[in-house]
Protein backbone atom coordinates (compact mmCIF):
# COMPACT_ATOMS: atom_id res chain seq x y z
CA UNK A 1 0.00 0.00 0.00
CA UNK A 2 2.36 2.35 0.95
CA UNK A 3 5.12 2.06 -1.83
CA UNK A 4 1.82 2.14 -4.28
CA UNK A 5 1.36 5.70 -3.18
CA UNK A 6 2.28 7.66 -6.17
CA UNK A 7 3.95 10.60 -3.77
CA UNK A 8 6.35 8.02 -3.28
CA UNK A 9 7.46 7.57 -6.40
CA UNK A 10 9.84 11.13 -5.68
CA UNK A 11 10.36 10.44 -2.19
CA UNK A 12 11.40 6.37 -2.47
CA UNK A 13 11.21 5.60 0.94
CA UNK A 14 11.88 2.40 2.82
CA UNK A 15 9.81 1.45 5.00
CA UNK A 16 9.65 -1.58 7.99
CA UNK A 17 6.57 -2.25 9.64
CA UNK A 18 6.09 -4.65 13.28
CA UNK A 19 3.40 -4.26 15.79
CA UNK A 20 3.10 -0.83 17.03
CA UNK A 21 6.16 0.56 15.22
CA UNK A 22 6.96 1.24 11.76
CA UNK A 23 10.60 2.38 10.41
CA UNK A 24 11.26 4.86 7.35
CA UNK A 25 14.31 6.11 5.42
CA UNK A 26 14.72 8.03 2.89
CA UNK A 27 17.91 8.77 1.22
CA UNK A 28 19.08 12.52 0.98
CA UNK A 29 18.83 14.14 -2.53
CA UNK A 30 18.71 17.83 -3.40
CA UNK A 31 15.65 17.52 -4.72
CA UNK A 32 14.33 17.46 -1.41
CA UNK A 33 16.20 21.18 -0.23
CA UNK A 34 15.09 24.55 0.54
CA UNK A 35 16.69 27.46 -0.84
CA UNK A 36 19.61 27.21 1.61
CA UNK A 37 20.53 24.05 0.89
CA UNK A 38 18.99 21.76 3.55
CA UNK A 39 16.59 19.58 3.56
CA UNK A 40 12.70 21.15 3.62
CA UNK A 41 10.55 20.70 6.81
CA UNK A 42 8.25 19.08 4.70
CA UNK A 43 10.41 15.87 4.48
CA UNK A 44 10.57 15.85 8.08
CA UNK A 45 7.08 15.92 8.24
CA UNK A 46 5.81 13.42 5.59
CA UNK A 47 8.75 11.00 7.51
CA UNK A 48 7.57 11.80 11.10
CA UNK A 49 3.83 11.27 10.01
CA UNK A 50 4.18 8.37 7.70
CA UNK A 51 6.13 6.62 10.46
CA UNK A 52 3.48 7.39 13.79
CA UNK A 53 0.25 6.53 10.75
CA UNK A 54 1.60 2.87 9.99
CA UNK A 55 2.68 2.12 13.65
CA UNK A 56 -0.85 3.22 14.41
CA UNK A 57 -2.32 1.06 11.29
CA UNK A 58 -0.17 -1.74 12.30
CA UNK A 59 -2.87 -2.00 15.36
CA UNK A 60 -5.77 -1.83 13.67
CA UNK A 61 -6.42 -5.03 11.41
CA UNK A 62 -9.36 -4.17 9.51
CA UNK A 63 -9.77 -0.60 8.56
CA UNK A 64 -7.71 2.64 7.35
CA UNK A 65 -6.80 5.09 10.07
CA UNK A 66 -6.71 8.80 9.51
CA UNK A 67 -4.26 11.24 10.90
CA UNK A 68 -6.24 13.63 12.69
CA UNK A 69 -3.77 15.89 14.33
CA UNK A 70 -0.19 15.97 13.92
CA UNK A 71 2.50 17.75 15.84
CA UNK A 72 5.58 18.26 14.00
CA UNK A 73 9.53 19.87 15.90
CA UNK A 74 12.29 20.33 13.57
CA UNK A 75 15.39 20.25 15.77
CA UNK A 76 18.64 20.21 13.20
CA UNK A 77 19.11 20.98 9.74
CA UNK A 78 20.57 17.95 7.49
CA UNK A 79 21.78 17.85 3.75
CA UNK A 80 23.46 14.70 3.21
CA UNK A 81 23.02 11.03 3.96
CA UNK A 82 20.13 8.37 4.88
CA UNK A 83 17.26 9.91 7.12
CA UNK A 84 15.55 7.50 9.16
CA UNK A 85 12.39 7.89 10.73
CA UNK A 86 11.04 5.61 13.94
CA UNK A 87 6.91 5.59 14.99
CA UNK A 88 5.62 4.13 17.74
CA UNK A 89 2.18 3.75 19.16
CA UNK A 90 2.43 5.14 22.65
CA UNK A 91 -1.70 4.71 23.74
CA UNK A 92 -4.57 3.31 22.00
CA UNK A 93 -8.40 3.01 23.03
CA UNK A 94 -11.39 2.06 20.91
CA UNK A 95 -11.57 4.71 18.72
CA UNK A 96 -8.14 6.27 18.56
CA UNK A 97 -4.18 5.68 18.91
CA UNK A 98 -1.26 7.97 19.85
CA UNK A 99 1.69 7.50 18.04
CA UNK A 100 5.28 9.59 18.42
CA UNK A 101 8.06 9.33 16.45
CA UNK A 102 11.78 10.86 15.89
CA UNK A 103 14.01 11.14 12.74
CA UNK A 104 17.74 10.47 12.61
CA UNK A 105 20.42 11.69 10.55
CA UNK A 106 22.55 8.99 9.50
CA UNK A 107 24.92 9.78 12.57
CA UNK A 108 22.18 8.50 14.87
CA UNK A 109 21.57 11.86 15.92
CA UNK A 110 17.97 13.44 16.17
CA UNK A 111 17.20 15.65 13.67
CA UNK A 112 13.26 16.15 14.14
CA UNK A 113 10.57 14.35 16.36
CA UNK A 114 6.91 14.78 16.16
CA UNK A 115 3.38 13.51 17.75
CA UNK A 116 -0.34 12.98 16.33
CA UNK A 117 -3.64 11.35 17.37
CA UNK A 118 -5.27 9.27 14.76
CA UNK A 119 -8.47 7.19 14.08
CA UNK A 120 -9.79 4.43 12.84
CA UNK A 121 -12.22 5.26 9.74
CA UNK A 122 -14.60 3.60 8.18
CA UNK A 123 -12.80 2.67 4.88
CA UNK A 124 -12.27 -1.06 5.12
CA UNK A 125 -7.98 -1.71 4.47
CA UNK A 126 -9.10 -4.29 1.42
CA UNK A 127 -10.76 -1.56 0.02
CA UNK A 128 -7.35 0.78 -0.17
CA UNK A 129 -6.02 0.47 -3.62
CA UNK A 130 -2.24 -1.91 -3.21
CA UNK A 131 -3.13 -3.24 0.38
CA UNK A 132 -2.45 -6.74 1.13
CA UNK A 133 -2.54 -8.74 4.16
CA UNK A 134 0.35 -10.87 2.75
Amino acid sequence: MYKTAPINAFYRPEMVVSKGEAVIEIAVSDQHFHSAGAVHGSVYFKMLDDAAFFAANSMEPDYFVLTTSFTTYLTRPVSSGKLKSVGRVVNSNKSQFIAESVVYDDQGREIGRGNGIFMRSRMPLADVPGYSSD
